[in-house]
């Protein structure tokens, strides 16, 4: 599963005072994911709840209804269609913005996605700027739908008590930039020739997905089309494969 490098950009880097953080649930069944979001959204002034699974993620939200939700589309027990459904349907978080960050959501899925009851949907791997402006967009309108101003420490306003995040802030930004996702027919690591988990046939490559948080941690995610079974997604760090979408 493709990890996020999720990095404040220069329009976050005066965010907000820990003091007052946003409490952002993400519901990731990958606990790289998680880690990296817990790495770097405290620098964009969010106070990150972690959950691996769907039903603790339900859980989490209706016991202590958070800022705003982050959520993989396929999460164990209970799916991201599921818990977004649930979720609107309770008077504690129905009004909780929910940002799906996903690789399975192709067009017809989003559109699935919405109706479950999600605010935005991004397409794994999502650029740094992309999470954190979906963020920053989600809080403004949810604040603006309950009549009230926008919270003073929403993503991305300015707020001068940050500074003592910048150089963290500068370091992460950095690196970022040099790691940045991109999308190849030849990456760097020559992608294995493999076979559908399912029934055996020739996997054939399509593409690969390349990125990561730093020289030490690179990434690189090869996808796969079987005729039969759908895309497959290997992953060169863990060596596993998994099925991201089944055969339209």
């Amino acid at each position: 599963m493709p990890r996020m490098t999720i990095v404040p950009t220069d329009r976050a880097a005066d965010a907000v005072p820990a003091s007052s953080p946003l409490r952002v649930l993400v519901a990731d069944p990958d606990a790289d994911t998680r880690g990296l979001y817990q790495m770097a959204l405290p620098v964009a002034g969010c106070e990150v709840i972690e959950a691996s699974d769907g039903r603790e993620a339900l859980t989490k939200a209706l016991v202590e209804p958070p800022s705003l939700i982050i959520s993989e589309l396929r999460l164990p027990l209970v799916d991201g269609y599921a818990l977004c459904d649930i979720l609107r349907r309770d008077a504690a978080t129905r009004s909780v913005p929910i940002l799906i960050v996903t690789a399975d959501a192709r067009e017809i899925e989003r559109d699935r996605i919405r109706k479950a009851g999600a605010d935005a949907v991004l397409l794994k791997p999502a650029p740094p700027d992309a999470v954190l402006g979906a963020m920053r967009k989600l809080l403004t309108r949810s604040a603006n739908e309950r009549g009230t101003s926008a919270p003073t420490n929403t993503v991305g306003l300015p707020n001068p008590s940050a500074k003592a995040h910048a150089r963290s802030l500068e370091h992460r930004t950095v690196l970022a930039r040099s790691h940045e996702r991109f999308q190849t027919t030849a990456p760097p690591t020559p992608p294995p020739v493999l076979m559908c988990p399912s029934c055996d046939r020739s996997l054939k490559y399509e593409h690969s997905h390349v990125g990561g948080v730093s020289d030490r941690h690179p990434e690189q995610w090869d996808y796969y089309v079987c005729s039969t079974c759908g895309t497959f997604q290997y992953r060169q760090r863990t060596r596993r494969i998994r099925r991201v979408s089944e055969k339209g």
